[in-house]
C-alpha cells in the first residue's frame, strides 16, 4: 500500500504481491459552510497486471489537477494547497514547517517554487503564483522534476549540436549532431536523453577529412539572453547569425575561414552565465573570441577571459564599470556606455554658457558611474557640479533640497517609474517653468509621463506641466542616414532583413530588438579586426587556426585590430575609445508641446555637434545656470555727507576764530588767568577732531578699494589725537583745580601758591602720548584694512531672474573688537572722571584758572555725548547713514558745545566792555574783585560806590565849615596873644593843666570829622571788602587819604 501525502514518491516498490491495493489521499481541502468535501477519496483497484497498474497511477497523478480546479474555484479569499510534482516538493515562502503544516489556504498573491530532488530539474512553471480567483498560474501545465542528462552530449568539437527542445538536456531531449566542413561524423547522428538520465547512444566525434581543401572554421563562443531580466538574445541572436552569413559569404573578408557561433541562454543571470562559460572554456572547439550581453554577465566573462588570453566583444552592456581597462584589459563593446551621455551634455552645458549644474539620482550602481563619470568631465570642462541629490525610492526630500539650494540646471538619472514620481515632486515644489532645465535619459517611453501611476498622486495635467521643456539624450542605435556601409547594406534595409529573419514578430514584442545593430555590427566588427591580423600573423608564421589559450600574440594582434577599427555600420561609426567602449552619435530631443522634437546629434568620436536650431525655451531664451547676484555696495547718503561736511567745516572756521582770538589776546590779563595755551590746544583738537567727519563718510564711492586702508588710518589718527587734545587740555584744567582748591584745611595755603603752566602742559603731554602709543602699537601689530559685510540677499521689484547682494565695506582689524575694548575702556574712564572732577569744582572760585566752570560744562557735554555715541555707532554699523550721523554728528556737537562754552563768553566780554583796548584799565577793574563773572554783583557795587560819594561830599562841606570855624578861632586867639604875653613877662604863672580844647582835635582840613559823623555807611559798604584788594581796605570808621580818589571813581 502506498500513501501520497506531501512529497509524492510513485517510484516506490509495490511489493512482491502481484494483487496490489492503492490507496491515494488528495490534498487537504478548505471547509466551507455551504459544501462539506470529504478528507479522502479512496480509489480501490484490483489488478493482476503490476505493470497496468503502475500506468494507472500516472493517470490519475496527471489528471489530479483537473480534479482540483474546480474545488480550488469554490475557495474564496485564497488558494488551497496544491500538491508538489513528482521527485519534487514546494519552498513555501515566509512559512515555518509548523504554519504549513496547519495552513490549508494561502493568501491571494502569495508564491511557491517547486523543487526538485537530487540531480532532476524543473520542466514546466517552476513558479505559481496565487489568484484573485483562487486558482493558481498555469495550473493548466504540468510541472515535472526530471533527471538531467550530461551536458556533455549537447558539443561536439568541430561540429554542431542541434538540441530540440531547447533547453536544459532532460527526459525527451534530443540530439542532432553534424561535423563542420572539413570533418566527418563518426557515430550515431541522433542521441536522447533517457527517463534513467542517461543518453542512448555513445556521443559522436568529428574526425578530420584529410581530403577537405574548403574553409577552416574560426568559432565564436555566444551568449545570448533569451529569458531572464533581459530576453535580449531574441533580436540580436539572428541578428549576429545574418551578420555572420553576409561575412562567411564575403570573398574579401576572412577568405580561408568561416565564423561560427557556438550560443548558449545565459538568461541574463551571472550564476548561470558561470555554468555556461565553464562548459564554453573546457570543451572544444577552442573559441576564439567571446561575445556576451547584459552588464552582469559581461562583467563576469570579462574579469575571466583575461586568464584565457581570450579577447571579449559585447553588444549589450551599458555599465561604466566596465569601462576599466585595468580590471577588463581585453573587453569591448559595440553597445555605448551609459557614460556617452555625459559628453553630450557637457557639450550643451557649454553651448549655453552654463558653468552651474545639478543631479538627482536613483541610487543604482549604474547611475553612480555614469554621475561620477560626469563630475570628472563637468570638472576638466571648468563646469562645477553644485548640487548632487540621491535616492532609493521616495525623491521627495531630494527635491525640497534642489529647490533650497537654487539648483536650475538638473541633470536627472533614474527609471521611468522613479522619473514619474520625482516630477510629481517637481510640480509640488515649482520647479520647473523658465528658470529651470531638466536633462533626461532618452530612452523611456514617450508618454511615459502621460502613464497613470497609483504612486504618485498629480494629475496628468500636473505632470504635461512639469516636464513641458525638458531635454533627452539617447544614444543612436541605429544610423539615421541613408548609406551603405562596410556590410553594404542601409539601416533600413537591416531592419527590413531582421524583421524577416524574425518571421513577422511585432518589435516591441521581441527583446533587444533596439540593440539588433549593434550585435549585427558586433561580428562585422569581429571579422574585419581577424581579417586585420591575417597578414602580420603570417608574417611571424602564426596562423588564426593556431589560437589556443596559451597563445598570448594572436591575442594582441586581435586586440590591436580592434583598437583601431573604425568602419560604418547600421548602427553609426563603429569605433571604441581607449577603454573599449564604442563610440557613437548620441539624438538630443526636447519635450516641445507634449510631443519630443529632435534638436540634434553629436558625435563624440569626432566631437561634433550637429544643431537645427529649433529648440524652444519658455523664457527669452536659455535660462541662467544660477540666480544672478548682483553685487551692489551700500555707500553713504551724498546728501547727508554734504550736509555734515558742511557744518564740520564751519565748524572748523570758528575754530580758526576762536584760536586766533585767544592769541591775539594773549596779553589781556582776562585771557591770561584762563590758561590760554590750553585753551589754544582745545581749539586745535577740536578742528582736528571735525576734520575726521570727512574720511569718516569717505568710502568706496569717492575713492578706490586699494585706497581705502589709508581713509581708515585718517580717521583713527584724527579722531584720537583730537579727542586728546580738546579733552586733555579740559580735563588737565579740571584736574588742577580740584587738586588745588577742594581740600577746605589746606584752601588758603593752595590759594596763595603759585600755579605753574609747564604741569598743565606736562599733564596734556601724557594723556596725548598714551593715545599716540596704543594707536602706534595698535597699526604696528594690527593694522586696519577694509572687510566687506554682506547682507541677504534681495530680489529686485521687477520680474527679474536676479538678486541683490547688498555689501558694506568697515575699516575692520583681526582683533577689531580687542582694540576697541581697550580704547573705549580707557577713553570712558577718563569720561567718567571727568564727569566727577567737573561735580566737584562747581563751587570752587580762582582767577588763576578762570574759566574751570565753563570747562566743567563742556566736559559734561562730551562725556554724555561720546557714552551714548559708541555703543550706539557699534550697535548700527551695519547701517551706514544711522552710524554716521550719529558718529558725525555727536563729534560736531562735541566741538561747537566746546568751542561756544570756552571762547564765546570771553569774546563776548571783552568786546562789551573794551577790556582789549587797556592792560592797565583791565587792572582797575579788575583789581579789587576776585569774581570778574559776576557782572550782577560788580552793578550793585556801582551803585554802592555812588551813594558813598554823595555821603564823602557831604563830608566834605562840613570839613570845610569847620575849617573856616578853625580859622576864625584861631585868627582870634592870635589877637589876644599879645596882651597875655605882656603880663606873663612880669609874673609866670604854673603851667596850665586844663584839658585840650576839643576843636583842637580836629582833623586837618579836608578830613572828615569822625566822631561828628551823624551819617552811618550802608551795611552793603561794610560787607563790600571784597571790592578792594587786601592791601587797600578801609574800615568803617577810618579813611586813609590815599583812598579818597578811588572813592571818588
Amino acid at each position: 500500500m502506498l500513501q501520497l501525502c506531501g512529497y509524492i514518491d510513485a517510484t516506490t516498490a509495490c511489493g512482491s504481491r502481484c494483487d496490489t491495493t492503492f490507496i491515494l489521499r488528495t490534498a487537504r481541502l478548505p471547509r466551507r459552510p455551504s459544501r462539506r468535501i470529504s478528507h479522502f477519496a479512496w480509489f480501490h483497484f484490483h489488478a493482476k497486471d503490476p505493470e497496468m497498474a503502475r500506468i494507472l497511477f500516472l493517470i490519475i497523478l496527471h489528471g489530479l489537477p483537473s480534479l482540483v480546479v474546480p474545488i480550488h474555484n469554490s475557495s474564496t479569499g485564497g488558494c488551497a494547497i496544491i500538491r508538489p510534482p513528482r521527485d519534487g516538493g514546494i519552498r513555501y515562502r515566509g512559512l515555518t514547517q509548523e504554519q504549513i503544516r496547519s495552513v490549508q489556504i494561502l493568501p491571494v498573491d502569495y508564491e511557491i517554487e517547486y523543487i526538485c530532488r537530487g540531480n532532476r530539474v524543473i520542466v514546466g512553471p517552476k513558479v505559481r503564483k496565487c489568484l484573485p480567483n483562487g486558482t493558481w498560474t498555469d495550473i493548466t501545465l504540468n510541472s515535472t522534476c526530471l533527471l538531467l542528462c550530461p551536458r556533455v552530449w549537447t558539443s561536439l568539437e568541430n561540429g554542431r549540436v542541434t538540441v530540440k527542445p531547447p533547453g536544459p538536456p532532460v527526459e525527451g531531449t534530443v540530439l542532432h549532431y553534424s561535423c563542420h566542413a572539413g570533418f566527418i561524423l563518426e557515430g550515431r547522428n541522433i542521441s536522447h536523453c533517457t527517463k534513467l538520465g542517461k543518453w542512448d547512444a555513445p556521443k559522436p566525434t568529428c574526425l578530420y577529412d584529410r581530403n577537405y581543401t574548403g574553409k577552416k572554421k574560426l568559432y565564436i563562443g555566444a551568449l545570448f539572453p533569451m529569458s531572464g531580466g533581459w530576453h535580449g538574445g531574441q533580436a540580436c541572436m539572428p541578428s549576429a547569425q545574418m551578420a555572420l552569413d553576409l561575412v562567411n559569404n564575403r570573398s574579401d573578408i576572412l577568405p580561408d575561414y568561416e565564423l561560427e557561433l557556438i550560443h548558449y541562454d545565459s538568461m541574463c543571470d551571472p550564476g548561470e552565465a558561470t555554468k555556461l562559460l565553464y562548459d564554453l572554456l573546457y570543451t572544444e572547439p577552442i573559441k576564439i573570441v567571446l561575445l556576451p550581453g547584459c552588464s552582469g554577465v559581461s562583467t563576469l566573462v570579462a574579469e575571466a577571459a583575461r586568464m584565457w588570453n581570450l579577447i571579449v566583444l559585447s553588444y549589450g552592456s551599458s555599465s561604466p564599470a566596465l569601462s576599466n581597462r585595468q580590471r577588463f584589459p581585453t573587453f569591448f563593446r559595440t553597445h555605448p556606455s551609459a557614460t556617452l551621455h555625459n559628453p553630450t551634455r557637457v557639450q550643451l552645458f557649454q553651448k549655453w554658457k552654463w558653468t552651474r549644474i545639478a543631479t538627482i539620482q536613483q541610487t543604482t550602481e549604474v547611475f553612480t558611474s555614469t554621475l561620477d563619470d560626469l563630475e570628472e568631465r563637468t570638472k576638466e570642462a571648468g563646469i562645477e557640479i553644485s548640487v548632487r541629490q540621491s535616492f532609493l525610492t521616495d525623491p521627495a526630500v531630494a527635491v525640497k533640497n534642489l529647490k533650497r539650494q537654487d539648483a536650475r540646471i538638473i541633470v536627472g538619472l533614474f527609471y521611468e517609474t522613479e522619473a514619474r514620481k520625482v516630477f510629481c515632486e517637481v510640480f509640488k515644489e515649482k520647479l520647473y517653468g523658465k528658470k529651470y532645465v531638466w536633462f533626461l535619459i532618452g530612452w523611456y517611453a514617450d508618454n511615459w509621463f502621460k502613464i497613470k501611476d497609483p504612486a504618485i498622486n498629480c494629475t496628468v495635467e500636473n505632470m504635461t506641466e512639469a516636464v513641458e521643456g525638458h531635454v533627452t539624450t539617447e544614444i543612436v542605435m541605429l544610423n539615421p542616414e541613408t548609406v551603405r556601409g562596410v556590410s553594404n547594406m542601409t539601416s533600413q534595409e537591416f531592419i527590413a532583413a531582421l524583421m524577416s529573419r524574425l518571421g513577422g514578430k511585432n518589435p516591441e514584442e521581441t527583446g533587444g530588438f533596439q540593440e539588433a545593430p549593434l550585435a549585427y555590427d558586433a561580428v562585422w566588427a569581429l571579422a574585419l579586426a581577424l581579417n586585420k591580423t591575417v597578414a602580420p600573423l603570417k608574417a611571424k608564421g602564426r596562423r588564426l587556426e593556431d589560437f589556443n589559450y596559451n597563445n598570448h600574440d594572436i591575442t594582441s594582434e586581435i586586440y590591436r585590430a580592434l583598437n583601431t577599427s573604425s568602419f560604418e555600420g547600421v548602427s553609426g561609426q563603429v569605433v571604441f575609445d581607449a577603454q573599449g567602449s564604442r563610440m557613437a552619435m548620441t539624438l538630443i530631443e526636447q519635450l516641445q508641446g507634449g510631443s519630443y522634437k529632435k534638436i540634434g546629434y553629436y558625435d563624440s568620436s569626432q566631437k561634433n555637434l550637429s544643431w537645427f536650431g529649433n529648440d524652444v525655451w519658455i523664457g527669452a531664451g536659455p535660462p541662467a545656470d544660477r540666480t544672478v547676484v548682483i553685487e551692489v555696495y551700500r555707500f553713504l547718503s551724498q546728501k547727508l555727507f554734504a550736509a555734515v561736511s558742511v557744518f564740520a567745516g564751519l565748524g572748523i572756521l570758528f575754530g580758526i576764530v576762536c584760536l586766533t582770538f585767544n592769541i591775539y589776546n594773549g596779553n589781556v590779563r582776562y585771557i591770561q588767568n584762563s590758561q590760554p595755551y590750553l585753551n589754544n590746544m582745545t581749539a586745535v583738537g577740536c578742528m582736528m577732531a571735525l576734520a575726521a567727519v570727512f574720511p569718516l563718510g569717505i568710502d568706496g564711492h569717492h575713492v578706490h578699494r586699494s585706497q581705502f586702508p589709508v581713509v581708515c588710518q585718517f580717521r583713527l589718527w584724527l579722531l584720537g589725537l583730537g579727542f586728546s587734545l580738546a579733552y586733555g587740555s579740559m580735563f588737565t584744567k579740571i584736574w588742577w583745580v580740584h587738586t588745588l582748591f577742594t581740600k577746605k584745611d589746606e584752601k588758603k595755603e593752595k590759594k596763595k601758591q603759585h600755579l605753574e603752566p609747564w604741569k598743565l602742559y606736562a599733564t596734556v603731554g601724557v594723556l596725548l602720548a598714551i593715545d599716540f602709543l596704543s594707536l602706534m602699537i595698535w597699526q604696528i601689530v594690527d593694522p586696519l584694512h577694509i572687510t566687506v559685510e554682506k547682507f541677504t540677499k534681495e530680489a529686485p521689484k521687477e520680474d527679474l531672474d536676479v538678486l541683490i547682494q547688498p555689501l558694506l565695506e568697515h575699516c575692520s582689524s583681526e582683533k577689531m573688537n580687542t582694540w576697541l575694548g581697550v580704547v573705549y575702556g580707557y577713553k570712558g574712564l577718563l569720561l567718567l572722571l571727568g564727569i566727577f572732577l567737573a561735580y566737584e569744582t562747581k563751587s570752587v572760585s580762582t582767577e588763576k584758572i578762570n574759566d574751570h566752570r565753563a570747562v566743567g560744562m563742556a566736559i559734561y557735554n562730551v562725556a554724555v555725548l561720546c557714552l551714548i555715541t559708541a555703543p550706539v555707532t557699534m550697535i548700527l554699523s551695519s547701517q551706514q547713514d544711522a552710524s554716521f550721523a550719529f558718529a558725525a554728528l555727536a563729534v560736531v556737537f562735541s566741538a561747537y558745545i566746546t568751542l561756544v562754552v570756552l571762547f564765546v563768553p570771553k569774546m563776548r566780554r571783552l568786546i562789551t566792555r573794551g577790556e582789549w583796548q587797556s592792560e592797565q584799565q583791565d587792572t582797575l577793574k579788575t583789581g579789587s574783585s576776585t569774581n570778574n563773572n559776576d557782572e550782577e554783583k560788580s552793578r550793585q557795587l556801582e551803585r554802592e560806590n555812588r551813594e558813598l560819594q554823595k555821603i564823602i561830599q557831604e563830608k566834605e562841606e562840613r570839613v570845610s565849615a569847620l575849617r573856616n570855624q578853625l580859622a576864625e578861632r584861631q585868627a582870634l586867639r592870635n589877637r589876644r596873644q599879645p596882651s597875655s604875653g605882656q603880663n606873663q613877662n612880669h609874673n609866670t604863672p604854673p603851667p596850665s593843666t586844663q584839658p585840650p580844647d576839643p576843636k583842637s582835635l580836629l582833623p586837618p582840613p579836608g578830613y572828615p570829622n569822625p566822631t561828628a559823623d551823624n551819617h552811618p555807611l550802608p551795611p552793603s559798604f561794610s560787607n563790600s571788602s571784597t571790592l578792594y584788594p587786601a592791601d587797600s581796605k578801609m574800615s568803617r570808621n577810618h579813611c586813609h587819604n590815599s583812598q579818597i580818589p578811588l572813592l571818588y571813581k
